[in-house]
């Protein structure tokens, strides 16, 4: 996980490309990352267009602007989490918007930026903040919470069966010394798991579902991807879409149910019935997509 920004690829970038817009239309992109799925919309946009990009991660909007900066539509880019899309909107003055697009993966460039530590493959400070405003690291929550909490955060972010073994184990590490780094939270995981990291029996590291819930606990993800999408509707046009990429059954869980519910109300149709995956060719260009799925829906 060496890449570097230029190396990223964005997942799904065909359909993404497929997606109908008017030359004048209001673009966001509520996690743009290093602008890939951006600069795709953004082909669309005539200098009447508007793209407005949200981050958590300055170095990931400092790359967009550099990867964005040749474009002929209007280009705002703001630091700011995706569940307040809606105070971002009305700061800049932006009433309704034609499409709202979010990718909820993880950038390979902030997988292997050793200040995020968010690696299991490389031993790195156990921090996981996405957002390095935030106060609360992973290490805090290994470090401090009881173990019946930890069992339960990794059972339910992570979908981790083995979610009370791996957690007395982190107890029993962590009463003799201070978790301070991916590979010891890793070694502790093998250990209660009795595998050995570097001889794995199956394609997932034996560390990914806790790794997975920590994050998204640090992180706040899936309370922020509900918070998202429930004030999207009021910010789209008629006609207005809606496009989410996950890449865990969490997310798509919460995406698909939403979009359900707002289809009984009368307020949105679904665009794809089921959800859209990547071909076998993208996959063997970029493993990464193999697990991506993307929905969309139309603001009726």
């Amino acid at each position: 996980m060496n890449n570097t920004p230029a190396e990223h690829i964005s997942v799904l970038a065909e359909f993404a490309a497929g997606i109908s817009l008017k030359k004048n239309a209001v673009v966001v992109d509520a996690t743009i990352g290093l602008g890939g799925h951006a600069r795709i919309f953004a082909k669309s946009l005539s200098k009447e267009g508007t793209l407005l990009g949200l981050d958590i991660d300055q170095n990931s909007l400092d790359a967009a602007k550099r990867n964005l900066d040749d474009l002929q539509c209007k280009v705002l880019l703001v630091r700011d989490n995706f569940a307040n899309i809606a105070e971002v909107l009305r700061q800049n003055n932006i009433e309704k918007v034609d499409l709202v697009f979010a990718d909820l993966g993880i950038c390979s460039v902030q997988l292997s930026d050793s200040a995020r530590g968010l690696s299991f493959n490389e031993n790195m400070k156990l921090d996981m903040r996405l957002d390095d405003r935030l106060s609360v690291t992973a290490a805090d929550i290994v470090n401090s919470i009881d173990e019946k909490g930890l069992a339960d955060m990794i059972y339910r972010f992570g979908e981790e069966r083995a979610s009370r073994k791996i957690a007395r184990s982190i107890i029993s590490a962590r009463s003799r010394k201070k978790i301070d780094t991916t590979a010891e939270l890793v070694n502790i995981v093998c250990r209660a798991l009795k595998c050995d990291p570097l001889s794995r029996r199956s394609k997932i590291h034996p560390a990914t579902k806790t790794f997975q819930a920590l994050r998204i606990a640090v992180n706040s993800e899936l309370e922020n991807l509900e918070r998202f999408l429930a004030v999207s509707p009021d910010l789209l046009s008629k006609d207005g879409k809606i496009a989410v990429i996950s890449f865990h059954s969490l997310e798509d869980r919460i995406v698909k149910n939403d979009f359900r519910r707002k289809k009984k109300d009368g307020i949105y149709e679904i665009a794809t019935k089921k959800p859209v995956t990547a071909s076998l060719d993208e996959i063997r260009q970029n493993p990464r997509s193999r697990s991506a799925k993307l929905r969309m829906a139309v603001r009726l």
